[in-house]
C-alpha cells in the first residue's frame, strides 16, 4: 500500500518582496539622516543673510542664554568642554564643530570656544537662521 506524502512547504521565496523591504529601509534611512543634523537644544540663532542649518560637522557645541553648554545635545560643564571637544575630534580626518549660540548668549562664551578652536586648530562653523 502506497501512502501518499503531505505536500512539503516550498522553500523559495519571492525575491521582489525583498526588494521592496530593501528600497523601504534604503529611503527610511536617507530620509533620517538628513534630519540627524538638527539640534534637540532650544536656541534662538542670531539672523544673518544666510541659513545653513545642515552644515556637516561632525560635533555641535550649543550655548544657550543662560550660559550652558552642550555637546551634540548633552550638557557639559565650561571646566570639561576643551576637553570633551578635543576626545570627540580626536582622529578626525578635517577636526571642524558648529557653534550652535543663542542670539542674547554673552560674547564671552562665543569667544571661549573660538579659542579652544585655535588652540587646538579645529574649523569652526557658526549657525545663523537667515533674516525674514
Amino acid at each position: 500500500m502506497k501512502i501518499k506524502r503531505r505536500n512539503k512547504a516550498n522553500p523559495e521565496f519571492s525575491l521582489a518582496a525583498m526588494v521592496d523591504v530593501i528600497l523601504l529601509l534604503l529611503i527610511f534611512f536617507m530620509v533620517t539622516s538628513a534630519a540627524s543634523n538638527v539640534s534637540a537644544i532650544d536656541v534662538k540663532l542670531p539672523k544673518g543673510e544666510v541659513e545653513n542649518p545642515n552644515i556637516p560637522n561632525e560635533l555641535s557645541v550649543s550655548i544657550k542664554e543662560d550660559g550652558a553648554y552642550f555637546v551634540d545635545d548633552k550638557p557639559v560643564q565650561k571646566e570639561a568642554l576643551e576637553q570633551t571637544i578635543v576626545n570627540r575630534l580626536n582622529g578626525a580626518k578635517t577636526p571642524s564643530f558648529t557653534i550652535r549660540a543663542d542670539e542674547n548668549t554673552r560674547h564671552k562664551e562665543v569667544v571661549y570656544l573660538m579659542e579652544i578652536a585655535e588652540k587646538h586648530q579645529f574649523s569652526i562653523a557658526i549657525a545663523t537662521t537667515k533674516e525674514q
